[in-house]
């Protein structure tokens, strides 16, 4: 017998049967998501009121969706202000809105976690239900059969455009410097060693070597750079310290050093295949080193351990000039003003069709050589 539930949290469910249904990424996983609510980034106080969606049969846990009911747009990286805008001029209230995501977390993965396509059609027939209590449902980031049910059950589909780094078996940093053309291989080398000769040093901390004095500094590179661009950070030291200890196997950092002091670091979480560019901040300004902490550095880690993909996050242009491709992702929408949803529907053809030109061109601008 089948039923479903709707809670608020997941300390009543058994982290080993979400974590059977999730699979190794990090970020869908029970230690990540619990860690997230319990520690307050998201919770009903921060606009992300936990809704997640299980499915038992006879008592088993079969299936289930982290969702949330949102009072806000922050931290989707999927941008919906002009149809809540819209909403709002026309008297409709759009929040609290249901989003299918994990919060702050602009990565593609499974959001539908079930073990067969009958328990994944029956969980996004449950969470449209669901957003009829709502104006709307969101799914950010799922993976494409994913998406494809969703859209056999009238959900509208979006695309969006992140930049991935491909290891296309390469033996080193030389290797893959190599097959990029004459002019991005010499400005690459150039940016490197600029950081080089400023007198930083990188080194890697993963798994249970990173200690809670790394975290502290890495919250503080973290704060620091959201003030800098005068917002608050979604995330705290809590959190950091928390999957620290929960989930040392999917987690890398680095930290750049000068004279023997730390002045800046970037967070990585990995499953077997990919690493997963997150969070960087300094508390001292080097020029380039960004660039060499959240692209050069992480691309000789996954070579070096034979990582399949680098995903460097979302948007930025500039990341292509360093051997990061273009990559489609999808989204997946249903807004319950049918007036609303049709409009939603021509504007995503038009701005589907803009944005398949718009990778077309940046691959056009390839920094790989022909």
């Amino acid at each position: 017998m089948e039923s479903f539930e709707v809670v608020e949290s997941l300390a009543g469910v058994d982290p080993a049967e979400w974590n059977e249904l999730a699979g190794p990424q990090p970020f869908v996983r029970h230690e990540f998501l619990s860690a997230l609510v319990e520690c307050g980034c998201a919770a009903a106080r921060s606009g992300w009121l936990p809704q997640f969606l299980l499915l038992r049969r006879s008592g088993a846990l079969v299936g289930a969706m982290p969702m949330f009911a949102k009072s806000h747009s922050y931290g989707e990286y999927v941008f919906d202000w002009a149809w809540a805008d819209a909403h709002e001029r026309h008297g409709v209230q759009y929040y609290p809105k249901l989003v299918a995501a994990v919060p702050f977390t602009p990565v593609r993965g499974r959001r539908v976690l079930a073990a067969g396509a009958a328990e994944r059609r029956s969980l996004i027939r449950a969470a449209l239900e669901l957003a009829r209590q709502s104006s709307s449902l969101h799914v950010l980031f799922p993976m494409e059969d994913e998406a494809r049910l969703m859209h056999e059950r009238g959900m509208l589909l979006r695309r969006t455009v992140q930049f991935h780094w491909r290891n296309d078996g390469y033996r080193d940093f030389e290797d893959f410097l190599a097959r990029l053309s004459h002019a991005r291989r010499k400005n690459i080398r150039q940016e490197r060693r600029r950081v080089a000769e400023a007198g930083v040093r990188l080194r890697w901390l993963e798994a249970s070597a990173i200690e809670r004095r790394h975290w502290e500094f890495f919250n503080r590179c973290y704060r620091s750079t959201y003030a800098a661009h005068r917002s608050s950070p979604y995330l705290n030291l809590e959190f950091f310290v928390r999957i620290g200890a929960r989930l040392p196997e999917s987690l890398a950092m680095v930290l750049a050093e000068r004279a023997g002091r730390p002045i800046a670091s970037a967070l990585f979480l990995r499953d077997a295949a990919t690493l997963y560019g997150r969070y960087w901040g300094a508390i001292e300004h080097v020029p380039l080193l960004h660039f060499e902490c959240c692209y050069y550095q992480p691309i000789e880690f996954a070579i070096g351990r034979g990582l399949e993909v680098f995903e460097g996050g979302a948007q930025g242009e500039h990341k292509l000039f360093r051997g990061l491709m273009p990559v489609e992702t999808l989204s997946a929408h249903w807004l319950a003003h049918a007036r609303f949803s049709r409009a939603v529907e021509a504007f995503l053809e038009r701005e589907g069709a803009g944005v398949q030109r718009y990778v077309d061109e940046l691959c056009d601008h390839s920094p790989f050589k022909a």
